[in-house]
């Protein structure tokens, strides 16, 4: 059987009592300041926000890398334009701009 008797002075059960209540008091202030809306809507918002960074920052990386291999395909490694890859682009767009400013005259007249 375990001996139940208490060998502390009365001001040593106080000074005891006294600091549990100082450390629960402390413990019921952190409880309350984490479940207080605004911590969770703090939170929550943080947590948005990372994500939001996180997606946009492989987004960026991956709209980066796409610019990069289209540049790679027009630009050789001197930066210099490859002509063969450029002029049938180029011949390209000139013929679709044609085609959308015939379209249009032909609607208005």
């Amino acid at each position: 059987m375990a001996d139940t008797s208490d060998t502390r002075t009365p001001a040593q059960i106080e000074a005891d009592i006294k600091r549990r209540r100082e450390v629960l008091a402390e413990t019921l202030d952190e409880i309350g300041v984490r479940v207080h809306p605004k911590t969770i809507v703090g939170d929550a918002r943080a947590k948005v926000v990372a994500n939001v960074d996180h997606t946009l920052g492989r987004a960026y990386v991956q709209v980066n890398k796409v610019v990069s291999d289209v540049k790679a395909q027009f630009v050789d490694e001197t930066g210099s334009p490859r002509l063969e890859r450029v002029v049938p682009v180029a011949v390209v767009a000139v013929g679709l701009v044609g085609l959308l400013v015939l379209g249009t005259r032909r609607r208005k007249g």
